[in-house]
């Protein structure tokens, strides 16, 4: 019994410093003023912006980025593929759950606020100030309207 968990404790240290040798091959840092805003991709409203911190959102793996919303910026109901985790950074996000957009059921969540939403959970979202969120899951990413008619990919 004893060999066995001297073999546990072995094997459970091996894998931590392989975790470390891993996550040291994707060494990223970025400071504030190094993040590079680009336009949202078509599958969001007009008007978002977009930073990748890490990793590719179009290929399969991790990645985080960072979407900066407007005033008034409105995401319709929709689900993801995978488990969506969510940082705010900065102002106040307004997250409602389901397949109906109700406003008044939306949940105010301000700065330093964190939420996780499993895959294809329902969801939608109000901002009534510049908004600043960070959003961790496993490309590649998607976002699938609950009303089709919603997508702004498909009315371009």
């Amino acid at each position: 019994m004893r060999i066995a968990s001297i073999c546990a404790v072995g094997w459970i240290g091996f894998c931590g410093i392989a975790s470390v040798a891993l996550a040291g091959d994707a060494h990223t840092l970025i400071v504030p003023n190094d993040v590079k805003w680009a336009p949202a991709p078509k599958m969001l409203p007009a008007g978002a912006e977009v930073a990748v911190l890490f990793g590719d959102p179009s290929k399969e793996g991790l990645f985080a980025l960072r979407l900066k919303a407007p005033s008034g910026y409105v995401v319709a109901p929709h689900t993801h593929p995978a488990d969506e985790v969510v940082t705010v950074i900065s102002g106040t996000i307004n997250l409602g759950m389901g397949e109906k957009a109700d406003r008044g059921a939306a949940k105010a969540l301000p700065a330093g606020s964190f939420f996780a939403l499993p895959p294809e959970m329902a969801h939608y979202a109000y901002f009534d100030e510049e908004t600043v969120v960070q959003i961790t899951t496993n490309g590649p990413w998607g976002l699938k309207y609950v009303n089709p008619a919603d997508d702004p990919s498909k009315s371009q």
